[in-house]
């Protein structure tokens, strides 16, 4: 269907009517743009006209949304949807009381993955991500981030890339590649951090020019002063930067994620007060995984605080075998507002263009504007607090993937 026209519908445009194409802060992370009783117009894949009231005359194929909330479609921005295995028993021992971190040191999590993925093909992860991205996009999310980082080696994270990009080219949803070598530490590889800085990111940034590089600094993980050396060796490489930073202990890495110019810095579980307030007042932003928390720990970063200070919040699924098995940007919605304490619209802007902001893809994603992909969902209610408020719920009423009505029916059917 290569024209559209929605109407009757309650607008959330994301559009402040402002040429800036920075993340929402301050008052601007609550204003959706709202067109009260208004209309979009999709021609070839792009929204090709806005308007409120009474839709003009037109040959399009018309919907009529009785007054539901159309918006911009959902944009995850920190994923690890491309792995192979699971780690079931692993939920079993930590039913009995094993934390995360005992069992990264015994091996399991992280380095089970690893050990699974490795044993895979490359047909084998494309087909799981597809899948996982087929989940995601019937959940409403039109644009998704895939870290690479169950390889640690140079063969396997470089295959779990073609993957990723491949996935992205046979499905409609968009994928953004991340490396995310710095993942865990493979103790059974000699000089491991060296290689994977002076060998392993050097193929990367080969293969794919401009690839944002991420690090997981944490105990047991990547320590400060090695994250430090990638990502001196990354910008060398010309390579954006991330930090995945403070999910259990606050170690610095947020201060040196802003200090280097990272795009975000993600998770902030155990960031201290005066790292969330530097963060808050720099250009770097802080992305909420509240799915971990629910998961693992019932901890959860103080988007609340972080918001309130003025900093850039964006939300992301965080979809992962470990602590976040789980394909929902929405339920990750209902978590930023219901344990981060966001407001159902900041969570929204949190969740679209602000995540966009987070992937660098704002001038085409994350807002409804004329000239932008028209990547749209509908809700099934007539108010967006909807989405902060239920969890667990079927999904939206419709989904446009670059125009495209993307199918909603049962996988598998």
């Amino acid at each position: 269907m290569n024209q559209l026209l929605m109407e009757n519908a309650r607008v959330l445009t994301l559009d402040i009517g402002t040429e800036a194409r920075t993340p929402r802060r301050g008052s601007e992370l609550k204003n959706l743009g709202v067109i009260e009783r208004g209309w979009v117009r999709v021609q070839d894949g792009l929204i090709d006209a806005v308007g409120a009231g009474d839709a003009p005359s037109s040959k399009h194929a018309r919907i009529d949304l009785e007054g539901r909330v159309l918006m911009p479609g959902l944009v995850d921005c920190h994923t690890h949807a491309c792995w192979s295995g699971c780690r079931f028993d692993e939920f079993d021992l930590k039913m009995a009381g094993a934390s995360y971190l005992e069992l990264l040191a015994e091996g399991g999590g992280i380095m089970s993955t690893v050990r699974a993925t490795r044993e895979a093909t490359e047909e084998q992860l494309i087909e799981n991500l597809c899948h996982r991205i087929e989940q995601m996009a019937r959940l409403g999310t039109t644009t998704i981030e895939v870290k690479s980082g169950y390889g640690l080696d140079t063969e396997t994270e470089l295959k779990m890339l073609r993957a990723i990009v491949a996935a992205g080219e046979r499905m409609q949803t968009t994928v953004v590649p991340t490396f995310l070598g710095a993942h865990a530490i493979d103790r059974d590889q000699p000089n491991f951090v060296e290689t994977m800085i002076n060998e392993t990111l050097p193929a990367v940034a080969e293969a794919f020019p401009g690839i944002t590089c991420d690090a997981y600094c944490e105990e047991g993980a990547w320590s400060l002063e090695q994250c430090r050396r990638l990502f001196e060796e990354a910008q060398s490489l010309g390579c954006p930067l991330r930090l995945h930073s403070d999910q259990f202990n606050s170690l610095g890495g947020t201060r040196l994620a802003i200090e280097a110019g990272a795009r975000s810095v993600d998770h902030l579980e155990a960031t201290s007060p005066a790292e969330l307030s530097l963060l808050a007042h720099s250009e770097t932003m802080g992305v909420l995984l509240p799915c971990s928390g629910y998961h693992l720990d019932d901890r959860y970063a103080a988007g609340r605080t972080l918001a309130d200070l003025g900093g850039a919040v964006a939300l992301a699924s965080n979809c992962n075998p470990g602590s976040a098995p789980t394909p929902s940007l929405p339920f990750a919605i209902h978590l930023g507002v219901s344990r981060c304490r966001l407001k159902p619209a900041e969570a929204i802007v949190a969740a679209t263009f602000n995540a966009a902001c987070v992937l660098d893809v704002q001038d085409d994603r994350g807002s409804i504007e004329v000239g932008k992909r028209a990547d749209l969902m509908v809700l099934d209610s007539q108010d967006e607090r909807s989405l902060g408020w239920e969890f667990a719920t079927p999904g939206p009423r419709l989904v446009l993937i670059g125009g495209q009505i993307h199918d909603l029916s049962p996988l598998g059917g």
